[in-house]
């Protein structure tokens, strides 16, 4: 282990490591607190049509996911704020729509059929350097803006009649929690791939909501079980010669199971 550490790539998969849990631990935190579960999937699974746009046109498969996602998610956040119980739908087919879009592309395009897996299932290990700052100036812009706004956010998630009362622009804040939940998820889609980043996303934050008194507390206990989570799986897929993804996320599924059986016998 200690030889493959001096390598390049792997130093490369860790700091892409450190800078998905961050993401993920923070902005999570909002995704639990507010009930967009299904929305971030939505999101998550709908830019898979960037990259397919991206691969056919020619140009950079990040500035394609990233354009895609921000997309689909300002029309989710439009759609659903208007009409909250047709969320499900709404959200359902711009994910079809996004995934479809994206599989047709990529099938169009030749010489991009088998890094499909990537985009779906992650490519930790083999994170380039250039692809590292993108991460890094979207994590900086995630990190200022909810630092920035964190007062204001927090009104909308737990009470937003009280925030509309106070002139807090609440869509306009629930719009721009939107837009920084698509950048966390096009983050974190370079760990575990646009099928499994809800679970990096909400995992953690549902295990840190047990044992937090406050939003900010919530986050930083998420952010350290997402790095432990994100680093236990890279460490055991390279052991283990397993895909880097889906082991993160197996041992989230893991530590989840064990914290609610934990949960449950204590109450006993």
């Amino acid at each position: 282990m200690l030889e493959m550490l001096s390598m390049d790539f792997m130093q490369n998969a860790l700091v892409a490591a450190l800078m998905v849990a961050v993401a993920c631990g923070v902005m999570g935190t909002f995704v639990v607190v507010n009930r967009l579960m299904a929305l971030s999937g939505g999101i998550a699974h709908a830019s898979f049509g960037g990259v397919g746009l991206a691969c056919f046109f020619g140009f950079s498969p990040m500035l394609g996911s990233l354009g895609f996602a921000m997309l689909c998610a300002m029309i989710m956040g439009v759609l659903t704020w208007q009409n909250r119980k047709q969320a499900d739908t709404t959200i359902g087919v711009i994910w079809a729509a996004g995934m479809a879009l994206g599989v047709i592309l990529t099938d169009l395009t030749p010489g991009y059929g088998g890094d499909m897996m990537s985009f779906l299932f992650g490519s930790l290990l083999t994170v380039p350097t250039d692809l590292l700052y993108w991460m890094a100036a979207l994590l900086v812009l995630i990190l200022g803006t909810v630092v920035f706004n964190f007062r204001k956010f927090l009104a909308v998630s737990f009470d937003p009649e009280f925030a509309r009362v106070r002139g807090i622009p609440v869509m306009a804040y629930y719009m721009l929690l939107i837009a920084l939940i698509a950048l966390t998820v096009v983050i974190a889609v370079q760990a575990v791939g646009m099928i499994l980043v809800i679970a990096l996303l909400t995992i953690p934050a549902y295990i840190a909501e047990s044992y937090s008194k406050n939003l900010v507390q919530m986050m930083l206990i998420a952010v350290g079980i997402s790095l432990v989570l994100v680093l236990a799986g890279l460490f055991l897929a390279c052991e283990l010669n397993f895909v880097v993804g889906p082991t993160i996320i197996a041992c989230g599924v893991l530590l989840y199971v064990l914290n609610f059986a934990v949960k449950k016998l204590l109450k006993k």
